[in-house]
């Protein structure tokens, strides 16, 4: 952790912004390894380990999965480990802001994972605070760690994140809302961190009809959240090894490529992966399929009225679960005072 972040700090657990005291005992310049960080008002107290602020409760982590995925994987998703820009092309496509604007903002990135998204907006020159309740963030610290002081790690709920208020120049939320327990706090919560006018930018899996077609997947997601992190491995295995090579194969034929949605594993085809690689990504997202504890789809409608109600501008959707926006130019009370939610 950065010292030059205490700025933004405030305590998560305050009805107040109460500020953070850092105390250090360990530091690589202004990089603080270890320590503490401790609100003056309640004297909550957050580790700093390994140069992770630590702001979560202890058994609140519902994403030990996902600790597990990115750990096991951490430099499959990222682009310039991989060779291709696939990271990068959903980065932009998803957001309303552009490579040239990214330089010098700072940019908040809510639910991390390993960081492939991180990356990119450091790549263009951001300052980019990653923020994820797993052990996840380990990960990212690790993958974006080439970009120096521009990356920034804390490990923290979505729902108690240890920042003021209108301090980011940017706020994205990727592949993230639908595995929150309450995707409505999730999709509420984070516009109260925008600096007036800043951009918004969440992507989610998308509520259709055409969920039907994952018939098995969701058969299977009867008991596969309450299964071990090395049963749904095993199972993840097993699943692609069977059913990849028939996948693979239909993922190829132009007219009925669409029949992949029937098959009880994450398909994933893409002319800038080898065959290996496409392998290794369906094992990855078939794993991630099966190990969440929560996977509820939003409507992309419905994300735009509550962004809409918290007065923010711009708020643009798309079917397939994207949704841009800008904070209002004035906070409104909706977006600036509601109370901190708990998980």
């Amino acid at each position: 952790m950065r010292t030059s972040l205490l700025d933004i700090l405030a305590c998560p657990t305050c009805q107040i912004e109460a500020p953070l005291a850092l105390t250090t005992t360990a530091a690589d310049g202004d990089d603080v390894i270890a320590g503490e960080l401790r609100c003056g008002a309640c004297k909550a107290v957050f580790p700093v380990r390994d140069g992770i602020p630590r702001i979560v409760r202890e058994g609140e982590n519902y994403c030990e999965n996902f600790g597990f995925q990115w750990m096991r994987w951490k430099g499959l998703q990222i682009d310039r480990l991989g060779n291709h820009d696939i990271s990068e092309e959903r980065f932009f496509a998803n957001s309303p802001w552009t490579r040239e604007w990214l330089k010098g903002k700072l940019i908040l990135d809510a639910g991390c994972g390993a960081g492939r998204f991180s990356d990119i907006a450091a790549k263009y020159g951001a300052r980019v605070v990653s923020c994820d309740i797993s052990a996840a963030i380990d990960a990212c610290r690790d993958t974006t760690r080439i970009h120096g002081d521009r990356a920034n790690q804390f490990q923290a709920s979505i729902y108690e994140l240890p920042f003021k208020r209108h301090v980011f120049d940017g706020v994205f939320c990727y592949g993230v809302i639908q595995h929150t327990p309450d995707p409505a706090k999730t999709i509420r919560t984070l516009p109260r961190f925008l600096k007036p006018g800043a951009p918004l930018a969440y992507d989610f899996y998308e509520k259709s009809g055409w969920d039907e077609l994952g018939v098995i997947k969701y058969r299977l997601r009867r008991f596969t959240p309450d299964l071990t992190t090395e049963q749904n491995l095993r199972l993840a295995h097993a699943l692609t090894a069977a059913f990849f090579p028939l996948g693979a194969t239909i993922a190829r034929m132009p007219f009925i490529h669409f029949l992949t949605g029937v098959l009880p594993i994450a398909v994933v085809h893409d002319k800038r992966l080898s065959l290996k690689q496409e392998y290794l990504w369906s094992l990855l997202d078939t794993f991630d399929w099966y190990g969440p504890k929560y996977e509820i789809r939003q409507n992309y409608r419905e994300v735009m009225r509550l962004l809409e109600q918290l007065g923010l501008e711009e708020v643009k959707g798309r079917w397939g679960g994207v949704v841009t926006a800008r904070g209002p130019a004035q906070p409104s009370s909706a977006a600036s005072t509601t109370a901190a939610p708990t998980t």
